[in-house]
């Protein structure tokens, strides 16, 4: 949109496509590809349907209202894989998990665990920082009511594919069933010895895989920070703390 309080300036003459992504030579690159990314036509359209519209709460602000890249630590021995965008979080403030209660709640666990600067991320140029960790997801885009498509998920994941290239952490926190089924399916694109039939997602669930060149990294599963699981006890800060902490020990950063 212009600037009148929408969408922040975007190319559509520019605009990538994920086939890009494993040309991208790191991760401010594959950033900009993510960024600039319409292949989805529903998702262009709801994304920017939500930025137009906005939230009483947010009128006066400007959306980000595009594809948002991964935050974080570009050496992150830990990755931690979500789900989507928020429609008035991440699609609003152009970063992950920032914006919304889910990821107030991350923000604080990842902070209690010592991973982050500060127990919260309202903005980009709030200060925090983040180390030894960092977020991202399977697709890209906010979702109408919070659920992508397969479809959408099979054409985002190069961005995913290339970014575990570029990050190569080795330990995965996957945040809920769908980023499970995600990762591991990225995972075995790339070689990985995924097991057969994949492993089933739950809450404290523990994968171990390796590759063919020798390397491993370990999945483990945590039910997502949205607020159906955390304002139902589903999901307590003690839960997700104690996943935070065994990744990393599982990376060696932490006791």
């Amino acid at each position: 949109m212009d600037d009148d309080g929408g969408v922040a300036g975007r190319s559509g003459a520019d605009a990538a496509t994920p086939e890009r992504a494993a040309s991208a030579p790191d991760l401010p690159a594959l950033d900009a590809l993510v960024t600039t990314c319409r292949a989805c036509p529903r998702l262009v359209a709801w994304r920017e349907s939500v930025a137009r519209e906005k939230r009483a709460a947010f009128r006066d602000e400007t959306y980000w209202g595009r594809p948002v890249p991964g935050f974080g630590d570009p050496a992150a021995p830990v990755l931690v894989v979500g789900l989507a965008p928020a429609a008035h979080g991440a699609n609003r403030t152009g970063r992950m998990f920032t914006g919304d209660r889910s990821g107030d709640f991350l923000f604080a666990a990842l902070h209690r665990t010592g991973f982050a600067s500060q127990p919260t991320g309202r903005r980009p140029d709030d200060g925090l920082v983040l180390t030894g960790v960092r977020l991202t997801a399977p697709v890209r885009c906010a979702p109408p009511a919070n659920r992508p498509t397969p479809t959408e998920r099979r054409t985002c994941g190069p961005f995913l594919g290339r970014e575990l290239q570029l990050v190569a952490p080795s330990v995965i926190v996957v945040l809920g069933g769908f980023g499970w089924l995600a990762t591991l399916s990225t995972l075995a694109e790339q070689g990985w010895s995924v097991p057969r039939p994949r492993p089933v997602f739950g809450h404290g669930a523990e994968v171990r895989v390796g590759h063919p060149d020798g390397r491993s990294l370990t999945l483990l599963g945590c039910f997502h920070v949205s607020q159906q699981n955390t304002f139902t006890g589903r999901l307590t800060p003690p839960m997700l703390d104690s996943v935070l902490l065994r990744a990393g020990e599982l990376a060696g950063i932490r006791a």
